[in-house]
């Protein structure tokens, strides 16, 4: 048991890209910090996140609609 490889830090950049990333924007869309999206990283709290992002109040219900 050594030290990470090459190919553990390239599967980590990876997640990075392919879930952290989307998250952050979508976060930060919402109007929340891009680094709460950390916390998907964070197994249990993610599903957390997910929850609470699906019963929030999104700036697209606030605005009045266009007619």
């Amino acid at each position: 048991m050594g030290s990470f490889s090459f190919v553990h830090w390239a599967i980590l950049l990876a997640w990075f890209f392919i879930v952290v990333f989307p998250v952050g924007k979508i976060l930060s869309r919402l109007g929340f910090h891009w680094a709460l999206a950390l916390l998907t990283l964070i197994p249990g709290v993610n599903l957390i996140l997910l929850w609470a992002l699906a019963f929030i109040a999104w700036p697209k219900d606030k605005t009045a609609p266009a007619d």
